[in-house]
């Protein structure tokens, strides 16, 4: 029991700094962020100079330069969650004779997002170029609220296109910016946001595969085993969770490792089915995360330094053409021709 209660508090834990991250992210100056850097503060007057250098470069190199780290991670976790999923679980669900397409349909949509990772990580996102860069201009309008006219990009020392941004891990302003992902190691623009936005919905089917079949087999032993039915099936009252805790105690001891596993795979599809959600809000409505958040905490600046202050500026979303053209665009995106057209 004491090992139950162990991974409960785990599990919550786990569980509160993922809401956490969710609900202050997009704030440009949210809980989280002041939080942190009281905490920096009041660490800075114990941990040594040197360490706190060191932790700094450290910190500085794994977030705002490219790194294959995330990468590295990301295999491995594939690779350890599939190694469990073969040697016991895919084993075990053979010998219950389970339908063999139910068993590789994980193996189905791993090999579908390894396809979609490759391209969206080795793609180029839409660079923008000294060459390129006045083609782009003209792609699409400039809204005069997030992207005005005549903006050069101090670093590329470009004309910046709307809805590009200058990625400061990459280096280069990129059209169509979205997002830099630490996870694929690339920038997400309008050459490979199509490509990103597959390789969420495979990786979210691929995880809720493998907990739809694991938990499938969990509950088969259960029934085989009569401790559903001669427990908590026949239990009354408030002894229902008395036996829950019963059952789930039994396979902890049974299946360790299944049982880590599946709790891990069902907390990985829940926040992607949730970035998912939101991923396809966007390609619905037509905007990039880096829109979204400058949208967000556009009521706290309601003038830009080249608009009047007796004027009201509005934010309006004037790329959206409709859900079918919106999502279209997003796996062909336009170019300066398909604009003249229209």
């Amino acid at each position: 029991m004491d090992f139950l209660t162990l991974f409960l508090i785990y599990l919550c834990f786990v569980l509160a700094v993922t809401a956490l991250l969710c609900l202050c992210s997009g704030r440009k100056e949210s809980f989280l962020a002041r939080s942190a850097n009281r905490a920096g503060q009041v660490l800075s007057l114990v941990i040594p100079t040197q360490l706190q250098r060191v932790t700094h470069r450290a910190l500085h190199r794994l977030f705002h330069t490219r790194s294959c780290l995330f990468v590295v991670l990301h295999i491995a976790l594939q690779a350890a969650v599939f190694g469990e999923y073969t040697w016991e679980v895919f084993v075990y669900c053979w010998e219950l004779q389970f339908h063999i397409l139910l068993l590789l349909l994980p193996y189905l949509l791993l090999a579908g997002n390894v396809g979609c990772f490759v391209l969206c990580s080795r793609a180029n996102p839409g660079t923008v170029t000294k060459s390129n860069a006045a083609s782009l201009v003209k792609v699409y309008a400039y809204d005069g609220v997030l992207f005005q006219r005549g903006l050069v990009c101090p670093t590329c020392t470009v004309e910046k296109p709307a809805r590009s941004k200058h990625c400061s891990v990459c280096r280069t302003c990129v059209h169509r910016f979205d997002h830099h992902c630490v996870w694929v190691n690339n920038c997400i623009g309008a050459s490979n946001a199509g490509v990103f936005l597959l390789y969420l919905l495979s990786l979210t089917a691929t995880a809720g595969a493998v907990a739809a079949v694991t938990a499938a087999f969990l509950i088969q032993v259960l029934l085989l085993s009569n401790i559903m039915h001669g427990t908590y099936l026949d239990a009354q009252g408030q002894e229902h969770a008395v036996e829950i805790l019963f059952v789930v105690q039994h396979l902890f001891l049974t299946f360790p490792r299944i049982v880590f596993m599946l709790g891990f795979v069902i907390l990985l599809t829940l926040v992607l089915g949730g970035y998912c959600s939101f991923s396809l809000y966007l390609a619905l409505t037509n905007q990039t995360t880096n829109e979204w958040c400058k949208s967000r905490r556009f009521g706290s600046s309601p003038h830009l330094p080249s608009q009047p202050h007796d004027r009201p500026l509005i934010y309006k979303n004037i790329y959206s053409k409709g859900i079918w053209r919106n999502l279209k665009e997003i796996f062909n995106p336009p170019t300066v021709l398909e604009r003249k057209k229209r």
